[in-house]
């Protein structure tokens, strides 16, 4: 019987993919193509394990996978667009009138998400070029508070306010300036929740407030910018190292002997 497999590298993963055996675990982020994201069933049926979680990792690549999978968090209104009829379903059953939100499916700091005027605007360019298929749609709501929260496991918690009046993506790396903001426990445990549901060990969480009311989520990661954050990226690498060894430890325990590739 051979040993059990501990994978700290994407070419690693790929070089030795078809020997994974239940209980091998993969110790690193995949950073895989689209085309690839099957592959993360095949392995959960083949019983590997990953840190971070396969989950994770699919819904920090995918804006429409998060939108599906953590609806109940999700301002009202957010829904996948996959296809015309869905979006000719989404116009009838919403009735929304102004302004909406799209963002594209894998675009990030903002780049995909895009204002339209009216959700017939957004059907002219459904499916072109312009706008391709699958996308995230939602109002645009106006009194948005936009709220980061940076979740280390139970090592490190922060969160704060980021404001960008040239921009309503809130964005800090386009002229946004953020300030402290102070968690309640019902936040607190709503970013737990999402956590959980995501099977998230660490995340970046973007929160929302919308005319008082909330807390919502907006969008979460398993890592993201830090800009405007009090943490200095060597502690952060350095708290998110020691979440991967303590998965590690107790991987480990039930798992012997094992090889690191």
């Amino acid at each position: 019987m051979r040993p059990y497999y501990v994978i700290k590298s994407l070419s690693s993963f790929w070089q030795h993919y078809h020997e994974l055996k239940a209980g091998d675990l993969i110790l690193t982020r995949l950073p895989l193509k689209k085309e690839d994201y099957p592959l993360f069933l095949d392995l959960t049926e083949r019983g590997i394990l990953s840190y971070p979680s396969f989950l994770s990792h699919l819904l920090s690549q995918s804006k429409c996978l998060q939108a599906e999978v953590l609806r109940e968090f999700m301002p009202p209104h957010t829904k996948v667009i996959r296809a015309k009829i869905d979006l000719l379903n989404y116009i009838q059953k919403t009735q929304l009138e102004g302004k909406v939100i799209v963002k594209r499916d894998r675009a990030n700091c903002g780049l995909g998400v895009h204002l339209f005027q009216s959700l017939e605007e957004v059907f002219n360019f459904a499916g072109t070029q312009v706008l391709e298929f699958p996308f995230v749609i939602q109002p645009f709501f106006s009194n948005w508070v936009d709220i980061r929260v940076i979740i280390l496991g139970d090592f490190y918690v922060e969160a704060y306010v980021r404001e960008n009046l040239a921009n309503f993506r809130q964005n800090l790396f386009f002229g946004g300036k953020s300030k402290t903001y102070e968690l309640t426990p019902k936040e607190l445990d709503f970013c737990f929740r999402v956590m959980e549901r995501g099977k998230f060990p660490q995340a970046h969480l973007d929160l929302a407030y919308i005319d008082g009311e909330g807390p919502f989520l907006s969008e979460i990661n398993l890592k993201g910018g830090i800009k405007g954050a009090r943490i200095s990226p060597t502690e952060y690498e350095a708290l998110s190292s020691e979440l991967e060894k303590r998965f590690f430890s107790s991987w480990a325990k039930d798992h012997s002997p094992y090889i690191v590739l």
